[in-house]
C-alpha cells in the first residue's frame, strides 16, 4: 500500500494509517531471492572460507551477510549491511573471527525488515551455551508458533521467522541438545536448510519436503555446507553429495553422522532453484543448472 498506486474500486479509507499499521509484517507475496548459507567444520581460519563461499552465494541475496565462528571456547560473531565484499574483505575482521569452525549468510528478506537485527547467523545464548543458527526458507506457520512463544513470556529480538527456531530450542521439554533441535523443527511448517552451531558441534538439516538445496563438501579433513556446489568451487572443495530432504547431519570431533528424525514424505523441491535462484554453473540436486 505504498505510494499512489491503489486497487481499482478499493475503497480510499482503506489505505488509512490506522489500517496499514495493521498490516502482518510477516506477509510479503513478492518474489525475491532466497538466502545463501555456508558453514565449514575442522580447519583454522575457518572465516575466511566462509567468507568466500558467500562471496560465491552472493547472488542469492545483496541485503546483508554475516559469519559466526567457534573457537571451542567462545563463540565471535560479525553481521553487516551491504555486500559480502566490503565487510569481509577486511584482515582485522576475519582475525576476531577465530577458529576451526564457523557458518555464514547472505539475506535478501523473506521476513521481517531490514534491519541489523535481522541479520543471520542469529546467536543466542541458551543453557547449554552458545546457539547460533543460518536459515535459507521461509517457515508458513512462524507467526502462530511466535504468538504461542510470547505467550509463554519468550522475548524477541528480531522480526525474523528464524528466530522462533531458537524460541523452540530454548523451551524444549528435551535434553540433548540434538534432541531439543529435533523437537523444535518438528514443530515448524515451511520451507528450510539450517546450518546450526553448537558447542557439540555443526548440524545441517534440511526440510522433509526439500524445498531448499544444501550440499555437503571436503576440504582435506573438512568438511562443508552450502547452499549450492558453485560455494564448493571457489574454495577448491570436492562436491560429495546433496543433504537429503528430513536429513540432519552433525559433524564434530566424533566424526560425521547422519540422522533421519521426521516423517518420510515425497520430496517437493522449489522449481525456481534451477530457473531463477541458483547459479547456472551450479547442481542441485544431482541435477545441473545449466542443462
Amino acid at each position: 500500500m505504498t505510494g499512489a498506486y491503489r486497487t481499482p474500486n478499493r475503497p480510499p479509507e482503506m489505505d488509512s494509517p490506522s489500517l496499514m499499521l495493521t498490516t502482518n509484517p510477516f506477509d510479503d507475496d513478492k518474489l525475491k531471492e532466497e538466502c545463501g548459507i555456508f558453514g565449514i567444520w575442522g580447519t583454522e581460519g575457518a572465516a575466511s572460507f566462509v567468507a568466500l563461499g558467500l562471496h560465491a552465494l552472493q547472488h542469492r541475496g545483496q541485503e546483508a551477510a554475516g559469519i559466526t565462528s567457534s573457537d571451542g571456547n567462545h563463540f565471535h560473531s560479525h553481521r553487516a549491511m551491504g555486500h559480502v565484499a566490503g565487510n569481509f574483505d577486511r584482515d582485522d575482521i576475519i582475525r576476531k573471527l577465530a577458529g576451526p569452525v564457523a557458518i555464514g549468510h547472505v539475506r535478501y528478506s523473506t521476513t521481517g525488515e531490514t534491519a541489523l537485527r535481522n541479520v543471520q547467523p542469529l546467536y543466542a545464548e541458551l543453557a547449554e551455551g552458545g546457539f547460533a543458527v543460518a536459515h535459507n526458507g521461509n517457515l508458513s506457520n512462524a507467526m502462530t508458533l511466535r504468538k504461542a512463544l510470547n505467550r509463554r513470556g519468550s522475548i524477541f529480538q528480531s522480526t525474523s521467522d528464524t528466530e522462533v527456531i531458537i524460541h523452540l530450542v530454548a523451551t524444549s521439554s528435551y535434553t540433548a541438545p540434538i534432541d531439543r533441535l529435533t523437537d523444535a523443527l518438528g514443530q515448524v511448517e515451511g520451507a528450510y536448510s539450517l546450518l546450526v552451531l553448537t558447542p557439540d558441534g555443526l548440524v545441517a538439516c534440511r526440510d522433509p519436503l526439500g524445498i531448499r538445496p544444501l550440499v555437503m563438501g571436503k576440504l582435506g579433513d573438512a568438511v562443508i555446507f552450502a547452499s549450492e556446489s558453485v560455494a564448493l568451487d571457489v574454495i577448491g572443495a570436492t562436491y560429495e553429495r546433496d543433504i537429503e530432504p528430513g536429513e540432519l547431519v552433525i559433524v564434530n570431533d566424533s566424526g560425521i553422522r547422519s540422522l533421519h528424525p521426521f516423517a518420510k514424505v515425497a520430496p517437493r523441491p522449489c522449481i525456481f532453484e534451477h530457473v531463477y535462484f541458483s547459479r547456472p554453473d551450479s547442481v542441485v540436486d544431482g541435477r545441473a543448472v545449466y542443462e
